[in-house]
């Protein structure tokens, strides 16, 4: 049977009639947008409990990286019109030659008027946000305003989103809204839109060219009947995606490297990676693909647009990248979604009853187990009062950090470092290589270190700091002159 027209991709009955086969080509007629204020005000409501649970995190010291202070830094670079320096890497390492993520400094305005980790949290809460809009107005568009929204709502609590917003501040908090409204275009027939939202994401990491590439080839098939003016562009897009790729990581970031290369080519190995942690890789996907969508986003060509992120960290051998935690599945996340809301359109025509029955029913399923999931997930944590105060050692421990003043030089763990990135120069412990910092403030909570003074010592012969404070697990040496 021939694809349905764009027209009769909207039926007016709850439960759809068997079709009639299409007998003409597809319509050039797009998907008019549906669900009138529902994607800005859903957008709204995910901004604020998003950014709740960022600075609950932030209130709590409670990061798990040190990814929030070396995007800082380099933000903090670029808002003093300086080379994104990031002191985290090494003294004097240009970001660039680790990843390449130049869209970060579209926030350096806004971080120049407010100098704060903070300024990263919620902008990054609003970019999450708002990648809501393009996926329920595209739900809402082809399959009508309820189930749109049930979809918008499954995304905007699905669990790949939700563990993005609680890994601190990452880049790829620009790459979902800009998949998503990309995708949208797809599905709209708006094949310029598509494209340029597309060649966008090769600005926020070197990886994601990949992905521009395969938005760009989905273009190309679906445009080439109804469109075909439109398919030199694609393949042109495709071209500049793997192009560009190439380029960044075999030019561009070895040449702001200090070793010349790209470090991360050694957590690939040769591929046989692959056939490892096989248990953990098959968990993810079916995490990916059966709460999320069903199983059903695998009737769309759309999700071939998952397969340059699947396929890096599948072929890594760093099983850091292998499962679900962290902020990997985000990118993922719009792919699938839309790849279900094109799925759904058809299936929903199928002229087999118990797949018309399962898609009429999906939305709300999916709706469901995304509000189910979210009892063990980052935003439950809202539905508890401590989640909305600070604790006291906190303040003790800020208080301690405090006695550093602005403009020294630290090293430090990951405890200390998101409240001196704003005002401090910050250097990872133990990689200093030959700076000798003003002080040195580390989390010793688990006792790691016996004897703090002879650690600093050891990280500085010829220094000797001495102890000027401790609070709560928290040690603070200064050097002396």
């Amino acid at each position: 049977m021939q694809q349905p027209s764009a027209t009769s991709r909207i039926p007016a009955q709850s439960t759809p009639p068997i079709p009639s086969p299409v007998t003409h080509p597809p319509s050039d007629r797009h998907p008019q947008p549906q669900g009138g204020r529902d994607p800005y005000l859903l957008a709204g409501a995910l901004f604020v409990a998003y950014a709740l649970v960022s600075l609950s995190r932030f209130q709590h010291m409670a990061s798990r990286s040190w990814d929030l202070g070396i995007f800082e830094q380099a933000i903090r670079a670029y808002a003093h019109l300086q080379a994104p320096v990031v002191d985290l890497k090494g003294p004097g390492f240009n970001v660039l030659g680790d990843h390449f993520s130049p869209v970060t400094a579209l926030l350096a305005p806004l971080y120049r008027l407010f100098p704060s980790p903070v300024t990263l949290l919620i902008a990054q809460a609003a970019l999450f946000a708002l990648s809501a809009v393009p996926v329920t107005r595209a739900a809402a568009a082809l399959l009508g305003r309820k189930r749109g929204l049930a979809l918008g709502i499954a995304y905007g609590l699905s669990w790949g989103i939700q563990r993005a917003v609680d890994f601190d501040f990452h880049e790829i908090c620009f790459a979902v809204p800009l998949i998503a409204f990309s995708l949208e275009a797809v599905l709209a027939s708006r094949w310029r839109r598509a494209l340029l939202y597309a060649l966008a994401l090769i600005l926020v990491k070197e990886d994601l060219g990949m992905t521009t590439a395969a938005i760009a080839l989905v273009v190309a098939v679906r445009s080439r009947r109804s469109a075909p003016r439109a398919l030199p562009y694609a393949l042109g897009v495709a071209a500049m995606g793997v192009t560009a790729t190439l380029i960044v990581l075999t030019v561009v970031i070895p040449s702001f490297n200090t070793g010349g290369g790209y470090d991360y080519w050694t957590k690939v190995d040769g591929g046989f990676a692959l056939f490892n942690g096989t248990d953990t890789k098959l968990r993810t996907l079916a995490w990916l693909l059966i709460p999320t969508t069903g199983l059903l986003a695998l009737r769309s060509p759309l999700l071939a647009v998952a397969l340059p992120t699947l396929g890096w960290r599948f072929l890594s051998s760093d099983d850091h990248y292998w499962g679900t935690d962290w902020h990997y599945s985000a990118v993922l996340t719009p792919v699938l979604f839309l790849a279900l809301a094109d799925a759904l359109t058809t299936a929903r025509l199928d002229r087999r009853p118990w797949l018309r029955s399962y898609a009429h029913h999906l939305p709300a399923a999916v709706a469901a187990a995304a509000l189910a999931l979210t009892t063990s997930l980052p935003l439950a944590a809202l539905t508890g009062a401590e989640a909305y105060r600070k604790p006291a050692r906190v303040t003790v421990v800020e208080h301690l950090l405090d006695e550093i003043p602005d403009g020294a030089s630290v090293e430090a763990n990951i405890g200390p470092i998101s409240r001196l990135t704003s005002r401090c120069r910050v250097f990872w412990i133990g990689n200093t290589r030959g700076v000798t910092p003003d002080y040195i403030a580390i989390d010793n909570a688990s006792r790691w270190v016996q004897d703090v003074e002879a650690y600093g010592r050891q990280l500085h012969p010829g220094a000797d700091y001495s102890v000027v404070g401790a609070a709560e697990g928290y040690v603070l040496l200064k050097r002396l002159a």
